[in-house]
């Protein structure tokens, strides 16, 4: 379990050490609080974050498709899923 300033989080995936709390802290805006899970990859050196829902067209099913397509080659990533929703929201 991750405590986040946005929630609590299972890290799921881990790839290449990706995940730093504080560059997610600061990157995170309140509109993936919709989403279930969340998808960090760094390019050019920074931190992208896509959210992903259980239900609908951008369902977790397709984050691997997303990995695959849309992160650069072996890049370092993780994959967040949200355990609680934080109190702000």
């Amino acid at each position: 379990m991750i405590e986040t300033d946005h929630g609590t989080y299972e890290l799921v995936k881990n790839y290449r050490d990706a995940f730093v709390l504080d560059d997610f802290n600061n990157r995170y805006i309140k509109y993936l609080n919709q989403y279930r899970y969340i998808v960090g990859d760094y390019s050019a050196g920074m931190l992208r974050l896509k959210g992903f829902s259980v239900n609908g067209k951008e369902t977790y099913q397709v984050i691997p498709d997303y990995i695959s397509e849309s992160c650069p080659y072996n890049c370092s990533y993780y994959i967040l899923k949200r355990i609680k929703k934080n109190k702000q929201g």
